[in-house]
């Protein structure tokens, strides 16, 4: 089974990760950019691009917290790291970079302890702080581990901003490759992406024999005199120094078909080197053949700093090996869930980790949409996978409310497949918590909207009348009202006085206003009632994986 946990990385590395249990570990953490990301949803068309969220902070603040993490570290059993820290904030001083690499250490160590000792660990990151994430990993993981620092060309052109900087414009990001022990799995890649080489392989394989398969002729002539390589092969003499391989393997080839003979009995026998043979260019430690995501991709879920599947793809069938279904991949920061989607896609076994519902519920449905298939039942799904600290009933929602209001409105608006609403600054919703689309083609053929409010405390009198008001001023069909607490008779007889919405698309009436509960919509005994049997309009929608156990070719 593979897992998804919510919740702090740290807690859930300590709690619930095993020692030595895990073969990759790629982890795309905040870079401490000082900057705040936005989740951008998909927008219908006629709507207004409202429903931004924030997604994370990039910023990181030497606190109390930082204190206490730092505290851990000066008592570690890895002296190394002790020293390197304490070393560190004599340099730096109490700051946010300090608080940045104070977090960053602690997680290192305990993804150090997890990683079997044939494992690696790959730590994606930008020029802030990658030259003291290389101080701290050569702490955790020993002098001696460092492999690469692999340059990902992330950005190609150029952009206006770079004519008026100080600085030479910054297009790449590091990824700062470490194994355990000198016992780690390694495959070289390859790849077909660079221009040179594609002209090469134009250039140079002209020929196509009987089969259909292309081919370039090669010598077989030794660099070097050998004379027990001197011997005549259908007639054909020997070159000047001799043949580069033995009579008997000239003989295999000869049946294998991979010799050339020319015409003229003169001439010099050569090698057949086939295309379909050919492994690739072999990747070296910079990597400017995979490009970005655009805004135009089909790969875009719309998550801040979203790295592209082929990234992850080559990563994973470099430390880990093809057709090896124990093989567990992590990823402690799992973001919208590319390393895990990537797992899966390469056959392996996956765990992620993410601080907010948001990416659990992005991850969920990203999942669902690359992987789930009609044709086979809930247990015979390819993607199987376990949710780990999301509330499962009542008691554990009402904890989540508690603890943190955001977290579970986003939670729960997830639970009717919607959109959360603006980010957590008083007031700057308006009363609305998430939003929904669907299509109503008979209605003109316009895309509806459906505004939901979420309560995780006691209910007001007025919540239901404060709805409707809300739902009239954005001239939105339906509003939901998910509570935690059941309604009162009341507010059930008012949300009926607003009356309903008719499908012309399926002739059906649908209540305007509708309260659901958190614990009808755990047990399934709920749900939002509106039109839904057209596209999901709602949310960008992971493309369809049919070839789940090889790495897609770059540029094919």
């Amino acid at each position: 089974m593979n897992h998804l946990y919510f919740g702090d990385n740290l807690h859930v590395l300590r709690k619930s990760i095993k020692d030595e249990s895990v073969d990759l570990i790629y982890l795309d953490p905040p870079f401490n950019s000082k900057r705040d990301y936005n989740l951008l949803f998909k927008t219908p068309k006629g709507h207004q691009s409202e429903a931004q969220i924030e997604a994370f902070k990039d910023s990181w603040h030497w606190g109390e917290q930082a204190a206490q993490e730092f505290e851990e570290l000066k008592h570690t059993t890895n002296t190394d790291v002790a020293e390197i820290m304490l070393a560190l904030r004599r340099f730096l001083g109490e700051n946010d970079m300090m608080a940045y690499l104070t977090m960053m250490a602690n997680r290192l160590l305990e993804l150090h302890r997890v990683l079997k000792p044939t494992g690696s660990l790959y730590l994606h990151c930008d020029p802030v702080a990658s030259h003291y994430l290389k101080i701290v990993l050569d702490g955790v993981f020993g002098k001696i581990s460092f492999k690469n620092e692999i340059i990902w060309k992330r950005r190609y052109g150029s952009f206006s901003t770079v004519h008026e900087s100080t600085k030479f414009g910054n297009c790449v990001d590091s990824i700062l490759f470490y194994t355990k022990t000198d016992l780690a799995v390694f495959h070289p890649q390859y790849s077909f992406g660079d221009e040179t080489y594609r002209d090469y392989v134009a250039k140079t394989f002209r020929h196509v024999d009987e089969k259909g398969r292309t081919f370039r002729i090669a010598d077989l002539a030794n660099p070097a005199p050998r004379p027990n390589l001197m011997y005549e092969y259908k007639g054909y003499k020997p070159p000047k120094n001799g043949w580069a391989i033995s009579r008997e393997k000239m003989k295999l080839w000869d049946q294998e078909g991979r010799l050339w003979f020319p015409k003229d009995p003169n001439g010099r026998i050569q090698r057949k080197r086939f295309l379909d043979e050919l492994k690739g260019k072999p990747v070296q430690c910079l990597w400017d053949d995979i490009d970005m995501i655009s805004s135009q991709s089909a790969e875009r879920m719309g998550y801040p700093t979203q790295k592209p599947l082929a990234l992850l793809e080559r990563i994973i069938s470099a430390s880990t090996t093809d057709g090896d279904t124990n093989a567990v991949v992590l990823d402690p920061f799992c973001g919208c869930g590319t390393a895990v989607h990537a797992a899966q896609k390469l056959n392996r076994k996956w765990i992620g980790i993410d601080i907010t519902h948001l990416a659990i519920s992005l991850i969920e449905k990203r999942l669902n949409d690359a992987f789930y298939d009609k044709t086979k039942s809930a247990a015979e799904q390819p993607c199987q996978f376990e949710v780990h600290g999301t509330p499962k009933d009542y008691d554990s929602a009402r904890n989540l409310a508690e603890r943190d209001k955001y977290q579970f409105q986003w939670w729960a608006v997830s639970l009717v497949v919607a959109q959360p609403y603006q980010g957590k600054k008083k007031g700057a919703d308006g009363g609305i918590d998430g939003l929904k689309y669907f299509d109503d083609y008979g209605a003109n053929g316009e895309t509806k909207k459906i505004v939901i409010s979420v309560k995780g405390g006691n209910l007001k009198a007025d919540d239901i009348r404060a709805l409707n008001h809300v739902r009239e001023r954005e001239k939105a069909e339906i509003g939901l009202l998910i509570t935690l607490n059941p309604p009162t008779d009341k507010m059930i007889a008012d949300a009926t006085t607003a009356g309903y919405y008719e499908s012309e698309t399926i002739k059906k009436k649908y209540p305007r206003l509708q309260i659901l509960t958190i614990d009808g919509l755990l047990t399934g005994k709920e749900r939002a009632e509106h039109p839904d049997a057209a596209p999901d309009v709602n949310f960008k929608k992971a493309k369809r994986e049919k070839d789940r156990t090889k790495q897609a070719k770059l540029f094919e």
